[in-house]
């Protein structure tokens, strides 16, 4: 047993560690270590507690990189690239396919311009495990990257990688989701080298900038991206269409054959919404072979939304609670198809919040400015224009049916308005329209259930345009390329983020967690490595690394996106 034993020389105290021990049966001393005086023992217990704590510490990204660059390997999407871009271009550190699957790496976690991806990436642990440094991430590598692949081999690429996501996901890829959007680009009105980027309809509000369009297909099962199609944001989205069914019957076709599943055209089902509709459309994707649920505006079909509630009957109380459906047919753009009305309690009551509180509220608004401007006897419109003006704010078909207004007098200081709502007026719009759908479909033989199922997966591919357009996560912009061809290939590393994202989300969901892409990047993301730097006693400073505690469903999506493998191991 050791124990501390002070010996008094010269009127000092001195400190001696010994070790007793049992010999023969008795006590005796079988060791003694001089340790020094109280002082100097004091002084060696601080120094080696100041050896044991670090200098200085660096807190690094690990989770959510960690697992998208998993994702990017498991998807073995650099090879799919480089198969098809060829050898690596002389002086480029990096393969092309590299380049383009860093920058979908950084469009899904953490988007910015190349020029500042190199200073992103040493904020991020990926250089230790990824083995690539940030010397070699230069804003101008990725351009040339951009440059060593044609659109053609973008397009094979993106074949090989939706094979590659069926395979290793499983997904149903037998019912997909079609949307199209368009984004708004700053690239300047007179850059004749982007005839992509044209002024439109944009659906972000910014009619002042050039649009790019875009068209996604998903997959129902998980919202998981297939195929994508480009085109001049100043088309209207009912003119891409028939080019989107025609691309995606091939790369449908295509992308199943090389995933080795035995589905042709005829199995498949695409859910489009009532943007795409026309005679022109249906009677090109009847050619096709693939079926399809649609819909059309309940407005179009007075004679169905005017069917007593006692009509319909509940769908399925378990998926879809108190929704109702009649099931009938009718001609639909030339031709007799399925039809199928809908009522959703829930989307009846929100259509009413909204068209009460924000519709009619704001049209009521300005009728009360104009009624107190025209009471005060100021105006010098005449009558038709003040009129003009009362059928503009009552223009949208809703509000024109409930307000009822009356303006007197002809000179334009006479002039007065008085206006109010219809309650009864009120009361037959939301019994006529609030709440329904009008479904259509060539599946005559599936249960209203399903129909209905199959028509909600269009929110998957809502879904995946609200995530392009989010800022932070999965993001479309900001985009830095104001040439054709490097704007199609920066679409192409956006979809590419996205089908990373979603496959991650889907990937999540099958071990029992129900999380949006930007609450699993989120969780990923407070996954941090820490980077412990001791001082120096001669020679580098010692580094120790570690990752942070675990905490909510890190722990599960730890082990879900196997982040062990590039986990520090010291």
């Amino acid at each position: 047993m050791a124990s501390l034993y002070p010996k008094k020389i010269g009127g000092k105290t001195y400190w001696y560690l010994r070790e007793m021990a049992r010999v023969d049966g008795k006590p005796k001393m079988v060791s003694e270590r001089y340790l020094g005086t109280a002082a100097e023992i004091a002084a060696a217990v601080e120094g080696r507690e100041a050896a044991a704590l670090p200098e200085r510490t660096r807190h690094l990204a690990f989770g959510d990189v960690a697992a998208a660059w998993g994702m990017l390997e498991e998807l073995g999407v650099i090879a799919a690239i480089d198969q098809v871009a060829g050898p690596r271009p002389a002086g480029q550190p990096l393969s092309t396919g590299t380049y383009l699957a860093l920058a979908a790496l950084n469009r899904l976690v953490a988007p910015c311009s190349k020029a500042q991806f190199a200073d992103w990436w040493k904020t991020t642990a990926a250089d230790r495990f990824t083995k690539i440094p940030a010397s070699a991430l230069d804003h101008r590598r990725f351009w040339d990257a951009m440059h060593a692949v044609t659109l053609e081999q973008l397009e094979q690429a993106s074949e090989k990688i939706a094979a590659q996501i069926i395979k290793v996901s499983g997904a149903d890829v037998s019912s997909v989701a079609l949307d199209m959007t368009n984004f708004a680009t700053f690239i300047a009105t007179a850059n004749g080298r982007a005839p992509i980027a044209q002024r439109g309809k944009a659906k972000q509000k910014r009619s002042d900038l050039r649009l790019v369009g875009l068209g996604l297909v998903v997959t129902r099962d998980g919202g998981i991206p297939l195929t994508w199609h480009a085109y001049p944001g100043d088309k209207p989205d009912v003119t891409q269409f028939p080019d989107m069914t025609d691309r995606l019957k091939g790369r449908y076709e295509a992308v199943c054959a090389a995933a080795g599943l035995a589905l042709a055209a005829a199995d498949m089902t695409v859910v489009f919404d009532a943007g795409q509709n026309s005679e022109a459309n249906f009677t090109h994707f009847a050619k096709t072979g693939l079926h399809y649920i649609g819909s059309v505006p309940a407005s179009d079909c007075p004679d169905l939304t005017a069917l007593p509630a006692s009509r319909r009957t509940i769908a399925d109380k378990d998926r879809f609670g108190g929704l109702t459906a009649y099931d009938t047919r009718r001609v639909v753009y030339g031709a007799g198809r399925r039809a199928i009305l809908t009522h959703s309690p829930e989307l009846r009551d929100s259509q009413a919040r909204g068209f009460d509180g924000t519709t009619l509220a704001r049209a009521g608004k300005k009728l009360d400015e104009l009624a107190a401007t025209l009471a005060r006897g100021k105006t010098r419109r005449p009558r038709d224009k003040v009129e003009a003006e009362i059928t503009a704010i009552t223009s949208k078909p809703w509000v024109r049916r409930v307000i009822r207004w009356q303006l007197t007098g002809d000179q334009p200081k006479d002039l007065r308005l008085a206006w109010r709502v219809d309650s009864g007026a009120r009361a037959a719009l939301e019994e006529e329209v609030f709440g329904k759908h009008v479904l259509i479909t060539d599946h005559d033989d599936w249960p209203v259930a399903e129909v209905i199922a199959g028509y909600r997966s269009q929110s998957e591919a809502e879904f995946s345009f609200r995530q392009l357009k989010d800022p932070h996560v999965v993001s479309f912009s900001p985009m830095h390329h104001w040439t054709e061809h490097n704007i199609r290939v920066h679409v192409f590393t956006c979809v590419l983020a996205l089908q990373l994202a979603h496959l991650m989300r889907y990937r999540t969901r099958q071990a029992g967690l129900d999380l949006s892409v930007r609450e699993l990047l989120g969780q990923l993301a407070a996954i941090g490595e820490t980077v412990l730097i001791y001082p120096s006693a001669g020679g580098r400073p010692k580094a120790r690394r570690m990752t942070t505690e675990l905490t909510g469903h890190q722990p599960r999506l730890y082990q879900i996106f196997g982040l062990t493998r590039s986990a520090p191991k010291s």
